[in-house]
């Protein structure tokens, strides 16, 4: 990959990047929410969860805590939708079977679903907007990534980690949730479509090259 392929193409992994720095932040602050503290009654959540809330405390306490909660989950919508794009991106460089094709019809909606869900419940303050679109949103796209995750494999798509990713993104999901937030649980659905996205821009990179554009060992003789 070119230095300029480079510089168009780095852009997919920071919701990533930014996603593993924002998750156990975030999840502090809901855990210093009404409706978190239960959460810290799990020794999976105690063990580093109390002492990461006193090493960043500055970060935790610079308001109320539903605030504190609130303003760093806007961030999440934004990182999914650059995600989604990112996906849209992969969609369009690939010739879909039927299988993928339901897949494609299942996820991209069910992204921009959470992503609406997600801006409403925290840019806005509608709770409701998380039941409405987020929860709808998810499940779509839980089941659109798994079926690409099959269709994937079954086309022998490389490299494998994509379709493994996605294919165990549900229970990853549910074990980062548990242990840290809701948010937490997009990473590896976040990761599956940055590497997709950057091995497709290299695909891309290969095939622009045209037949004969190279000299031939006679020319260079």
């Amino acid at each position: 990959m070119n230095p300029e392929q480079r510089q168009t193409s780095w852009w997919v992994w920071v919701p990533t990047g930014v996603g593993v720095i924002l998750a156990p932040l975030h999840a502090l602050a809901r855990f210093a929410t009404p409706d978190g503290k239960e959460d810290l009654e799990s020794g999976a959540v105690q063990w580093w969860a109390e002492p990461a809330a006193r090493a960043l405390r500055s970060l935790l306490d610079w308001s109320d805590a539903d605030t504190v909660y609130r303003a760093y989950g806007k961030v999440w919508p934004v990182l999914l939708a650059v995600t989604a794009l990112s996906a849209l991106q992969v969609s369009r460089s690939r010739r879909a079977g039927r299988l993928e094709r339901w897949g494609w019809r299942l996820t991209l909606p069910g992204l921009a679903l959470m992503v609406l869900g997600l801006f409403g419940f925290f840019w806005i303050g509608l709770d409701v907007a998380y039941i409405a679109a987020g929860m709808p949103g998810y499940l779509l796209t839980v089941v659109g990534s798994v079926l690409l995750g099959v269709a994937f494999l079954r086309d022998g798509y490389r490299p494998w980690l994509v379709p493994a990713l996605l294919l165990g993104w549900l229970p990853l999901d549910l074990a980062l949730s548990a242990v840290l937030s809701a948010g937490a649980g997009t990473l590896p659905m976040m990761a599956a479509w940055a590497l997709a996205n950057s091995t497709a821009r290299r695909g891309e990179s290969r095939r622009s090259i045209p037949p004969g554009a190279l000299p031939s060992s006679r020319q260079s003789a």
